[in-house]
């Protein structure tokens, strides 16, 4: 499994992207498998589900089945948070993994920055961004060997991942 990331600040369309990106890499017959990152408190369960009173009640992992899908919450209960390599390991094998947030961590990301949202570029302190997908054309100073690409032309920044990442080609499909 190939990783790569889409980092950049709140507001600025990486979830857009990813979602534009998605159908154009399983159109070539990639199998492409999303880790999201929340810097916040979630919850995928209802109060007074069986599988909420499960967790509350104590169960480290609560694994939710039926016909159409299935999801397991697992519980930290104060324990560290795992490691990207370790909620990767729970995928099933796929071509490639595309991850929203964990910018610090060291594998090819492409941030998504808008300058209308008033927060600078990650690229100039971040030396795993490999390109920047923007609504704003490049800078002057841009460093050789980071790919300035047009946020709103999808089918562009989708051969530009399977370029960097080389991954196969299926010559039956579109972008």
């Amino acid at each position: 499994m190939k990783l790569f990331s889409i980092a950049g600040y709140s507001g600025a369309g990486k979830t857009t992207l990813i979602e534009k990106l998605l159908p154009r890499l399983t159109g070539r017959g990639l199998r492409v498998s999303v880790v999201k990152h929340a810097h916040h408190a979630f919850d995928i369960d209802q109060p007074g589900k069986d599988s909420f009173r499960h967790r509350q009640a104590g169960a480290s992992e609560v694994l939710l089945a039926s016909s159409q899908r299935w999801v397991l919450m697992n519980e930290l209960r104060g324990a560290p948070e795992p490691t990207l390599g370790e909620y990767v390991a729970h995928f099933s094998p796929c071509d490639l993994v595309i991850v929203e947030g964990f910018k610090h961590e060291a594998i090819p990301t492409l941030e998504v920055y808008r300058p209308a949202n008033g927060k600078p570029p990650l690229w100039p302190q971040q030396p795993h961004i490999v390109a920047v997908a923007s609504d704003q054309a490049a800078p002057p100073d841009l460093p050789a060997g980071l790919d300035w690409l047009d946020i709103n032309d999808a089918p562009q920044i989708v051969r530009f991942v399977i370029d960097h990442l080389q991954l196969g080609r299926e010559t039956h499909a579109v972008l």
